[in-house]
């Protein structure tokens, strides 16, 4: 691994913490865990905290980063926004103090017919984000909100609460998307996103990126405005990523998604650091170091997405992998599986499989939530079981030859960890399995076999891959390795390397996947074309031209 020098800038009361309380495996005990969530000033339950703000005395709109909303369940939903009136300057414009912001929940965009309202505290140690969970909703039904922070107003989001647990909806259309590289283009694909008409939004990871962004904006290439030099490096503190949700946040095509959508999120590894696998970073660090990047990763990222109480961290860990049910049609198990796996195999990279990587203890999962799944498919009654998760769940070969290599970083480092879930499937009697997964800049479509090393053998699911929204810059149709994956991997039944995302209409009858790409995002503006579209029927996994 690569020497990387970290800046000696973290806390002095982090920095004791994870200094005595060393891996991830000290952890486990509550006061341990509470000790180095202590240390990065959680305000204390129950406690008011900071002094309070007069909201009259804000004088610059808070609400530079927009509003979101996520995790939609039958009679609630979770409402978000930060208050960031300057959000490329540390500290986002706004004193240590906390602020009491208002918002609303109306049955129509001009809330005249207000249905929820109340009141919620902008915390300066959560960095000013305001998380509302809104119980007593009626199921299946749109809403729109907004907020309001001294006379300031915040645009109107629109969210949609799941249908009721025993109701047979129709239909169910749902966007994934992932890998969202700000120094490598623009989210016009977000812009698209927004007025697509879809019931929740995927992202798969990958949300963020640790890389240093240049003055404009890397790709982008701006001519007009000059970023920060302190984006110009690689965050390893909490402020780090602070200031870096805040460059991510104020796209507008990433605004105008979270308001048009509610967002079900989850990470992969750039929100912390590159093919980070649980405790071991990917450079040559000591433990506690790596330790103190990752709680603050973890908190920025708690703080800057519409996520429940339940998700969030406790120093160094973050329940992340959670269930959403929407009605009978289809259950969502969506994973982690980057906290909890075993260090890649062989050094990681595309290696020549072995017994290092297909030793049966080792774990993509970590095994409470391989538990977690298992018993979570034997118990589910809806038509489609649809696992989100982060990296490529299907075999894929480099090479058609018998010397091919495999991703360590992908399930195929983790074969028997693959095949425990795939025996899951199968003894839970899962008659419609769907994957979804970002991670690779690519959008692929698998059948997901019984046996990889059988084109013949048995179909047990599909897995769908949405391609990045900017990371790889423009990307192509075809790329160079095009015709040797097709060939190698006869599963796979569609690669394209454009930007873009993907769409899933999911009914009792079929589902229907569309592939949607852009042309360019190092320029902005480019349309959307449909690239492909496939339809697996209910009952008969396998993925079929529509």
């Amino acid at each position: 691994m690569t020497p990387v020098h970290h800046r000696d800038d973290h806390s002095a009361e982090l920095r004791a913490a994870a200094a005595h309380l060393g891996r991830r495996r000290f952890l486990t005990g509550t006061a341990a865990a509470a000790a180095l969530a202590f240390s990065v000033n959680l305000p204390t339950a129950g406690v008011a905290g900071a002094a309070e703000l007069d909201g009259r005395k804000i004088d610059e709109d808070p609400f530079t980063l927009g509003v979101a909303s996520g995790d939609p369940r039958p009679d609630s939903v979770l409402l978000w926004t930060r208050l960031a009136p300057r959000p490329y300057e540390p500290g986002s414009g706004l004193p240590a103090n906390r602020v009491s912001v208002r918002w609303e929940l109306a049955h129509d965009a001009r809330f005249t017919k207000i249905v929820k309202h109340g009141n919620a505290d902008a915390h300066p140690e959560f960095d000013h984000s305001v998380h509302v969970d809104v119980p007593g909703l009626a199921a299946g039904r749109v809403y729109y909100f907004r907020f309001r922070a001294g006379s300031w107003i915040s645009p109107v989001g629109r969210t949609r609460t799941a249908p009721a647990r025993t109701a047979k909806p129709g239909s169910l259309k749902f966007a994934a998307v992932s890998c969202q590289a700000y120094h490598d283009g623009y989210f016009t694909a977000y812009g698209h996103l927004a007025k697509e008409d879809l019931d929740v939004v995927f992202h798969l990871g990958d949300y963020l990126y640790e890389y240093a962004v240049s003055a404009v904006g890397g790709s982008r290439n701006y001519t007009d405005i000059q970023l920060p030099a302190h984006f110009n490096r690689e965050t390893t503190t909490l402020e780090d990523y602070r200031l870096r949700y805040g460059l991510y946040k104020s796209d507008p095509d990433l605004r105008a998604a979270h308001a048009a959508h509610p967002f079900v999120v989850t990470w992969d590894d750039h929100e912390t650091e590159n093919n980070y696998a649980g405790d071991i970073p990917e450079n040559d660090v000591p433990p506690e170091e790596f330790l103190l990047r990752r709680a603050s990763a973890y908190r920025a990222y708690w703080e800057n997405q519409p996520l429940r109480a339940p998700q969030r961290p406790q120093g160094a860990d973050m329940r992340l992998y959670r269930r959403l049910e929407f009605g009978r049609l289809a259950q969502f198990d969506i994973l982690d599986t980057r906290q909890y796996r075993s260090d890649q195999a062989y050094g990681d990279g595309w290696q020549t499989p072995g017994p290092e990587s297909e030793d049966p203890s080792r774990t993509l999962t970590g095994g409470a939530q391989e538990r977690w799944l298992l018993d979570g498919w034997k118990k589910s009654a809806a038509t489609w079981n649809v696992v989100p998760q982060q990296v490529t769940f299907s075999q894929r070969r480099n090479l058609t030859t018998p010397d091919f290599k495999l991703s360590m970083d992908s399930w195929d480092g983790y074969p028997a960890s693959r095949q425990r879930l795939l025996k899951g499937v199968e003894a839970a009697g899962i008659k419609n399995f769907m994957v979804l997964t970002g991670d690779v800049h690519t959008a692929y479509a698998y059948d997901i076999k019984k046996d990889w090393n059988n084109a013949a053998s048995r179909t047990l699911g599909t897995e769908i891959v949405a391609t990045s929204i900017s990371s790889g810059k423009d990307g192509a149709e075809r790329p160079s390795n095009w015709e040797t994956f097709m060939t190698a991997n006869p599963h796979m039944k569609f690669y394209n390397g454009r930007r873009g995302y993907v769409t899933v209409s999911l009914s009792a009858a079929r589902a229907r996947a569309d592939f949607k790409t852009v042309n360019a995002v190092t320029t902005p503006g480019a349309p959307i074309t449909t690239a492909a579209s496939f339809v697996t029927e209910s009952g008969h996994p396998g993925l079929n031209p529509a």
